[in-house]
């Protein structure tokens, strides 16, 4: 399991980053009375998935090592 855990860490931090950086890429700036307001017109669901993947990552590594040292 720990392995599992550190596989589906790295491939969620890894997704994070990328669809997190072409996400940010595809937003829009324009200024407005002196403020400068960005739109965003990308698709957040791959970066949300890859969230629950680090995350699911994460909760195994952590259980696996408490399963370990009982």
């Amino acid at each position: 399991m720990k392995t599992a855990g550190i596989i589906l860490f790295i491939l969620g931090i890894a997704g994070t980053l990328i669809f997190g950086i072409q996400a940010l890429d595809q937003s829009e700036s324009f200024q407005l009375f002196g403020l400068d307001i960005a739109v965003s017109k990308a698709n957040w669901t791959p970066v949300i998935f890859s969230a629950v993947i680090l995350a699911a990552g994460l909760i195994l590594m952590i259980s696996s090592r408490k399963s370990t040292t009982r």
